[in-house]
């Protein structure tokens, strides 16, 4: 199956998503299928501010087209803080989307998971990943959503996580650990890869892009059926 991912939101998230596919199809001897299409983070990041998710899902329904042009079966987005207008982006896309929460909900579940602290923008952690995790309990530093969120985007602008930011998400995780009963930290955006990457915190972490990865290399290779796994119109 021909995968086709939305990028650029940021780049960085993007890079990786190419770097896990690519490895994770490698170790399975397949060949991969993929096309990559450019958003623009500054569009993102001000619809997200707004809550424009019209305006947004319009942008994500042009791309996909290109997509669906290029010969993608199914289209992803490789940003969590993007899927904000999931929801309202569906009706308009050309092809099936392939969700990041929902896999992540099922994956938590089986694990075991019950409470999970969540790090990611803003939107994301005061809407418990937009009330989508229904499985599992999803906690939060609720007084400092704002100043979390600001360093996350500042982090994914920027495209790399200084000793200072990475310093945060680490204290913070800790955090809610040992405040909020957390039993693991979900790297609820794509972009955390920079600063926990190579890191041991000292808590158990689940990279949300991991768990979406591997569902997009199961389409890729043809192990999953995609009518089960997306969202049509």
């Amino acid at each position: 199956m021909h995968i086709g991912l939305i990028g650029g939101i940021g780049v960085a998230a993007t890079v990786v998503y190419y770097q896990r596919l690519t490895a994770v199809m490698a170790a399975r001897n397949l060949p991969l299928q993929m096309t990559i299409v450019h958003a623009d983070v500054q569009d993102l990041l001000r619809n997200n501010r707004t809550d424009n998710q019209a305006a947004q899902a319009e942008i994500y329904a042009g791309l996909i087209d290109q997509l669906r042009g290029a010969g993608a079966d199914c289209a992803a987005i490789t940003s969590l803080g993007g899927h904000f207008c999931f929801d309202e982006t569906v009706p308009l896309s050309s092809l099936p989307l392939v969700s990041a929460v929902s896999p992540l909900d099922g994956y938590l579940a089986a694990q075991g998971l019950n409470t999970v602290g969540l790090l990611g923008t803003s939107v994301v952690m005061r809407t418990k990943l937009y009330g989508q995790l229904t499985q599992t309990r999803a906690v939060t530093l609720d007084d400092e959503i704002d100043s979390l969120g600001q360093s996350y985007v500042d982090m994914a602008v920027a495209g790399t996580c200084s000793p200072q930011l990475r310093e945060t998400f680490l204290d913070a995780g800790q955090r809610l650990v040992d405040t909020k009963g957390a039993q693991a930290i979900v790297l609820a955006g794509t972009d955390l890869n920079l600063a926990f990457d190579g890191k041991d915190p000292g808590y158990r972490v689940v990279d949300a892009l991991d768990v979406h990865v591997e569902l997009l290399a199961q389409l890729a290779a043809g192990d999953t059926d995609l009518d089960e796994v997306s969202a049509t119109r």
